[in-house]
This record gives structure tokens, C-alpha cells and sequence, in this order.
């Protein structure tokens, strides 16, 4: 937990939908589902299956409704999964019956779910440590404001019970250590340093400071409730494996900076995004994929 004094504005903020995390086309379909953060992290569980991790489900990832992971708003997920199986979002489908999504996508649905509910949750952007050995994986958790003990604390909503077995989790996914997620401002700030590797944070064969780089870019995004897809790029992502100058280094210290400060700098952090042009997000961005990159319009209201 990260005990804090509430900023009754940010908590406001963050207790709303943004453009990716609006449900209401299924206000009915909401009314429907538990209350508590563990019970909703089980709905999402029950909606959605990792590509990654389609085996541990008895899944051949080359069967799996790959063009799902291209979905960014949390009530486009939704009118999939009612498509596929149109009963309650409360009953659990089969895995091959699923919204094939990755951790972006877990971290959105649960997002949106507690935001319908007024309950303040954000998306984190960084790096998890508990998939691999010695290496941080790019990953996505939810941040959800705990009224009681007035304390944010990190929600994993992938790991169910399987994936807690096959990874040997040792902690509560309902309340992640940060020392086992790090936001990519801490990262960034670990790397530049010269405290940690920069190699060691990736995935698969991506890894370096230009892919900390373009997580810290994301989380800064995901702070003003713009929550892209992993591969979208824009701004300073734009051209993936190039090295920052001076400059740049010297604003994505800021963004690092106060992307993990207090609540108390929340309306800082708005205007970092929504001021500097390699951080805003545009209506049109380019999207990264092993069969190309792709334009992709975003539509009206999105952009900052």
C-alpha cells in the first residue's frame, strides 16, 4: 500500500471514465456484477485469456481471435465478448470463448469496471518482475484507491490461479508488491542511473532504454486516461530504437519524476502530457506489428 493524503480533485478524476474506459453502452449489463476489487478481478479473469499463456488453458495460441488484441476501448471489449457468448459478463466463459487480450487489456476492463462505480483506479504502464528471472517484463497493472486505509495499491487482475501456479507468484495479485511492478518511472530512473540494466527490461527480444523510454511515454498517457495499446506509438516513440539527447533525457526525468510523485502533483502531470509534443497523444498514431506498422485514426476525443 501507498499510504498518501487523498487529493479529493485527483481522486475525482480518476474515479470517471476516460475515452478508453467508458461503459456505457452496458450500464444494464454492470448492475449485474459483484462490488469488491478480488471479485471483479475474478469477472475480468473470466472474460478475458493472454495469448501468451493460452496453453496453461488448454489453447493453441495459433486458433486464438488474434485481431482482438487490436481493441483499445474497454465497451468494444465488451460488445466482443457478448458477441461470442451473450450471457451475464458475471458468468465465467470457457477460455476458448474469451476476449483474447493481453495485460493492457486486464488492466483497462478493470480499470473501467471500478471507474462505473466511482471508485478512483488508473492503469500503471512499466515492468513486472515476477515472469521472468533477473529480467523486468513490459507489463500493465491497475492502481485503485483503497478509501479505508486512504492508500493507492497495485492490482495485478491477469494473475489468476493458474498463471499464480505457473509463475510460482508469491504475494497477493489483489495487492502487488512495487518492488515486484515498477512503474516505468522507476525505471527510468533506475537505468539512467546506471542502478539497473537497461537491457534487463523488455520483452521477448525487445529491451533497452528506448523501450523504457517508450513505457514512460505510455504511463504519462495513461495518467490523463489515454490508455494505448503497448505497440501504439506516437510523439517520442515514433522511431523506436533511437538514442535521446540532452534535452530529451532531461524531460523524460520530469515525466519520471512526477509520474511517481504524490497526489498533490496530479494537475503537473495533466499538463506535462497535454503540453509537450512528443508526450501528447494525437488523434492519429502508428501502430508497431511484426506484419508492419499501421496509421490508425483514433477518432474524436482521444487526442490531448
Amino acid at each position: 500500500m501507498m499510504a498518501v493524503t487523498p487529493n479529493r480533485e485527483a481522486l475525482k478524476y480518476y474515479a470517471t471514465p476516460g475515452p478508453f474506459t467508458d461503459l456505457v453502452p452496458h450500464a444494464a449489463r454492470l448492475r449485474e456484477l459483484p462490488e469488491t476489487v478480488p471479485e471483479l478481478c475474478r469477472v475480468v479473469q473470466g472474460l478475458v485469456v493472454h495469448p501468451f499463456h493460452a496453453q496453461l488453458y488448454g489453447l493453441d495460441p495459433a486458433g486464438l481471435r488474434q485481431d482482438e488484441l487490436q481493441i483499445r476501448r474497454a465497451h468494444e471489449m465488451l460488445d466482443r465478448v457478448l458477441t461470442v457468448d451473450p450471457r451475464s459478463l458475471s458468468e465465467p466463459r470457457s477460455p476458448d470463448r474469451r476476449f483474447v487480450g493481453n495485460c493492457r487489456h486486464f488492466t483497462v476492463l478493470l480499470c473501467a469496471l471500478l471507474r462505473a462505480r466511482g471508485v478512483p483506479a488508473r492503469a500503471r504502464c512499466g515492468f513486472g518482475a515476477y515472469f521472468e528471472a533477473s529480467r523486468f517484463v513490459d507489463h500493465w497493472v491497475c492502481e485503485v484507491w483503497d478509501e479505508a486505509r486512504a492508500a493507492w495499491h497495485l492490482v495485478d487482475a491477469q494473475l489468476d490461479a493458474r498463471q499464480r501456479q505457473a509463475f510460482r507468484i508469491p504475494f497477493d495479485p489483489i495487492d502487488v508488491p512495487r518492488t515486484q511492478f515498477l512503474v516505468a518511472g522507476d525505471a527510468w530512473q533506475r537505468c539512467r542511473s546506471g542502478r539497473a540494466d537497461p537491457q534487463r527490461f523488455g520483452i521477448l527480444d525487445l529491451a533497452g532504454l528506448w523501450f523504457v523510454r517508450g513505457n514512460l511515454v505510455r504511463e504519462a498517457a495513461a495518467r490523463a486516461k489515454r490508455e494505448l495499446l503497448p505497440w501504439d506509438g506516437w510523439g517520442l516513440m515514433v522511431e523506436g530504437g533511437r538514442e535521446s539527447d540532452g534535452a530529451e533525457l532531461a524531460s523524460l526525468d520530469r515525466v519520471a519524476e512526477l509520474t511517481q510523485a504524490g497526489d498533490e502533483r496530479h494537475v503537473e502531470v495533466l499538463k506535462l502530457q497535454n503540453s509537450e509534443p512528443g508526450l501528447r497523444v494525437p488523434r492519429a498514431i502508428v501502430s508497431f506489428g511484426p506484419g508492419g506498422n499501421a496509421k490508425i485514426d483514433l477518432g474524436p476525443g482521444v487526442a490531448n
